[in-house]
């Protein structure tokens, strides 16, 4: 019997058929091309793609993660005047 691999493992793996693969591509098509409607974009790197909205608001409506460096993810905290971490301890058991 001839044949070839399928070498794509992320989206088809689990499929038992090739109906259900199918299935599954025309099912991300559907959703890729909702996400362009609302403003996702694709950005390449060499290496990687990514997945962007300008809009933070929007990007976490969908329920994504954002994968930016803990750094970038920072929102500041209004500064309540605790200055030591003796003040943090007694504001928590308050």
């Amino acid at each position: 019997m001839d044949y070839f691999t399928w070498k794509e493992d992320g989206l088809t793996k689990d499929c038992a058929s090739l109906e259900a693969m199918a299935y599954r591509f025309e099912e991300s098509a559907k959703l890729m091309r909702r996400m362009a409607k609302e403003g996702f974009v694709l950005n390449k790197t060499e290496n990687e793609q990514f997945i962007t909205h300008k809009n933070s608001d929007i990007f976490k409506e969908w329920g994504f993660i954002n994968e930016e460096p803990p750094y970038r993810q920072l929102t500041l905290i209004p500064d309540k005047g605790i200055t030591l971490a003796n003040d943090l301890e007694s504001d928590i058991s308050n």
